[in-house]
């Protein structure tokens, strides 16, 4: 009896032997599983972001191309279209040093020294303040 309880026992040794080394390599597969697992949820996380911010981007782009688009339109709105008319007493003052305007007192643009020379004999002031109004007529570039 002896005997047999000492073989029993040894197959039992055995036997929890090699259920515990089934144990040991489960639990390494496991835990590679989820190192597996886990990189492959850092890539997805990786890719997720990127196209969130691939989108915000994109918006960003948008929004910057409509506002390039309508400062361009404010400008091109802004800008002066050909021919403009002079106020009066500036449009008399002109005349009265040489320069000639077109009936109804508008004036072809003019290149800067023609019109230096004509108000030379103004003082610094007048010329100023005339140059001012052909700038502002949008003549004078």
């Amino acid at each position: 009896m002896k005997e047999t309880t000492m073989l029993e026992l040894t197959e039992t040794m055995e036997r929890l032997e090699a259920v515990a080394e089934a144990l040991e390599q489960t639990a390494e597969r496991i835990a590679e599983q989820q190192a597996t697992l886990a990189a492959e949820a850092q890539q997805s996380v990786g890719k997720i972001v990127a196209t969130v911010e691939s989108a915000r981007e994109a918006e960003l782009e948008r929004r910057l191309a409509e506002a390039e688009a309508r400062i361009v339109e404010l400008t091109a709105a802004a800008a002066p279209a050909g021919r403009k008319t002079l106020p009066a007493g500036v449009a008399t003052m002109l005349a009265k040093q040489g320069v000639p305007l077109e009936a109804g007192g508008t004036f072809a643009s003019m290149e800067a020294g023609a019109i230096d020379s004509a108000l030379a004999s103004l003082s610094i002031e007048q010329r100023i303040a005339v140059k001012a109004e052909l700038l502002r007529a949008g003549l004078l570039g």
